[in-house]
């Protein structure tokens, strides 16, 4: 199935998720049998459908959980709150969980489900290329994504699989903040910028730049993003963890 960087059968599932608010939203009223459950996710995107899915068609009530979902706008910051307990499930990119076990902590992450296997992010250039080659990104200046955060790593993994030194051979803007690099674009003198939907089509509405490459395409398939929560809570709350992933599943 060719990818692409527009969804229109799936607007009314955005419709339906921009309902939530992007921060302490809470999914439909529960009985007071259902376990408490806070789900910070790392950003609101119509590539998390299955999620909003779940939460608007009422699975997760089914499973017997009352879920607040939050917005933590960056995988460190949703890590940052699993680690001190103000979440119980983290979504983000698979590489968080690895690094807060490298760092040598005992009560570490753990990844117990994936909802997406693919970038979900698009390269946005300047003009219309018909036949973009990844090549040409030599000696270009691209705005791209956090250090070590999963969007920047496959994208610097397709350019190592095109023969290109991320470091020496082009020029990689990641001062700019997650969520921002959009607004950033226009005004910059960068030559193109990794963007995630709905801002890669934002872009093309204004006539501000056009998508010319997908990652997901390009980098085949990855374990994105993932759902985890600390060992001592998937010790303690197994059958949550289970209800959990059975309301994603159905999602």
């Amino acid at each position: 199935m060719k990818l692409t960087h527009t969804f229109p059968l799936l607007l009314p599932v955005v419709a339906a998720a921009s309902i939530m608010s992007l921060s302490g939203c809470q999914a439909k009223p529960s009985s007071d049998s259902a376990v408490p459950v806070t789900l910070n996710e790392v950003a609101h995107s119509i590539f998390y459908a299955p999620q909003y899915a779940a939460i608007e068609l009422g699975y997760f009530q089914e499973e017997g959980i009352d879920l607040t979902l939050v917005n933590g706008a960056g995988a460190d910051k949703v890590m940052t709150a699993l680690v001190s307990g103000d979440a119980d499930i983290g979504f983000m990119g698979s590489e968080a969980s690895i690094y807060t076990y490298a760092n040598g902590s005992k009560d570490y992450a753990v990844n117990f489900a994936q909802l997406t296997q693919r970038a979900g992010n698009f390269l946005v250039g300047r003009q219309q290329e018909e036949d973009f080659q990844w090549e040409s990104l030599a000696g270009k200046k691209v705005i791209g994504g956090r250090k070590g955060g999963m969007p920047q790593l496959v994208f610097e993994y397709i350019l190592k699989k095109h023969g290109l030194d991320p470091a020496a051979d082009l020029s990689i803007d990641q001062s700019i903040n997650f969520g921002l690099t959009a607004a950033a674009f226009p005004s910059s003198d960068a030559d193109y910028t990794v963007e995630f939907e709905p801002f890669a089509t934002t872009l093309e509405r204004e006539g501000s730049g056009y998508v010319v490459a997908s990652l997901g395409e390009e980098s085949g398939y990855v374990p994105y993003t993932a759902y985890s929560a600390k060992k001592s809570y998937l010790e303690a709350h197994p059958d949550v963890i289970q209800k959990f992933t059975n309301a994603i599943q159905r999602g």
